[in-house]
């Protein structure tokens, strides 16, 4: 079921063009969501519809900081970022951060949540050392502490994945 709402949301969200949707575009999508959830239900026989690491505390977790310092810290990059573009005053650099994240789940959602905020974008991985090369738009040293480079999102990170 989860398939095929997932797969008739998504189709129907990709043909809205912000006026009414035709009825021929609601019945491709039952359609196509039928098939898809069929083809799903064939591949995965006996499978959780959930990962065994899924919490309703995780994902409410994920989603305060997603809407409350993820946005924050979205908001006040972007104005930065605008900020240097109109004065000219950058000076970009690849430093390399250590994450001090233990699981690979907390370090992806690190690395992407610094790729998603504007500024800075993490271009590689030291898998052995848990560090991050990040791209930063405004070096100021050539080996930063954590908060200047992503603040807050470490520790979110490890709350959201412990």
């Amino acid at each position: 079921m989860c398939i095929f709402l997932l797969s008739v949301v998504t189709y129907l969200l990709l043909v809205w063009s912000g006026g009414p949707i035709e009825p021929a575009e609601v019945v491709i999508a039952v359609v196509l969501g039928g098939v898809l959830a069929r083809a799903g239900r064939s591949w995965a026989e006996g499978e959780s519809w959930f990962p065994r690491s899924f919490s309703f505390i995780r994902l409410g977790r994920f989603l305060f900081y997603l809407f409350g310092p993820f946005a924050v810290a979205l908001f006040k990059a972007n104005i930065d970022v605008a900020l240097r573009v109109i004065s000219g005053e950058i000076r970009p650099g690849i430093v390399k951060v250590p994450s001090h994240q233990e699981g690979d789940g907390a370090l992806t959602l690190l690395a992407n949540s610094i790729t998603l905020t504007p500024g800075t974008l993490t271009v590689d991985v030291d898998e052995e050392s848990r560090s991050l090369y990040v791209h930063w738009i405004y070096v100021t040293d050539p080996s930063p502490a954590e908060e200047e480079i992503y603040g807050s999102f470490g520790e979110w990170a490890r709350r959201i994945s412990a």
